[in-house]
């Protein structure tokens, strides 16, 4: 009886794995998370000690507030000059342009002048034109001529100046002549001898009037 026992002890024991009636039992791993507060982030430790104060003699305190007032002051200098120089870069490229715009109406007028003869030449003409036979057809076509160059004229901005207008004025009518008529009172005009132009705002040529003293 006693040897059964002891073959059953023997079977149990060669079933345990050896060493593990004397090891401990693992320790449970605990998983580290950041904190949530920091992001995750290690916070460092602020020092609560207070900070030495640096103390500025009196003297190097008032060289360091007029070096600054200085320093503003030739600022304010810079600034000033550069707006100056900017002001008259400015006036300088406007009068430029005045200048080539100048130029640019004087070569034009100069130009267009040239048409205006031929302009005044079939004026004439139609004033004389015939009414009846041949030349009635051959004036129709000079007035053609005339009504296309006139439009050609108004395209580059020239018009006549109005011929309406009944009293002498000096910056649009140049006078020939100055004239009793009944007709008229004193400073009126009485005929306009030849067309007058302008050319935008500008006279390109006065009208040749006779007028009314």
């Amino acid at each position: 009886m006693t040897d059964m026992k002891e073959k059953r002890h023997r079977k149990t024991a060669s079933r345990e794995t050896p060493g593990q009636e004397n090891q401990a039992p693992e320790p449970e791993k605990v998983e580290k998370r950041p904190d949530s507060a920091t992001n995750g982030m290690e916070v460092a430790a602020v020092s609560e000690e207070p900070q030495e104060m640096v103390i500025i003699p009196k003297e190097d305190h008032e060289a360091l507030q007029l070096g600054l007032e200085q320093s503003r002051q030739k600022a304010q200098e810079y600034f000033d000059g550069w707006q100056r120089e900017r002001a008259d870069f400015l006036n300088y490229k406007k009068r430029l342009e005045r200048d080539q715009e100048q130029r640019n109406n004087n070569f034009t007028g100069n130009f267009i002048k040239n048409y205006l003869v031929i302009l005044d030449d079939l004026d004439r003409a139609l004033k004389i034109r015939p009414t009846q036979g041949d030349g009635a057809a051959w004036s129709e076509g000079i007035e053609l001529i005339y009504r296309k160059l006139l439009k050609f004229l108004e395209m580059e901005g020239v018009r006549p100046i109005p011929t309406d207008q009944k009293t002498f004025d000096p910056t649009l009518h140049e006078a020939i002549s100055h004239e009793s008529s009944p007709n008229h009172e004193n400073g009126e005009i009485i005929e306009v001898v030849q067309q007058g132009y302008m050319l935008g705002d500008r006279v390109l040529r006065p009208a040749l009037v006779r007028v009314a003293q």
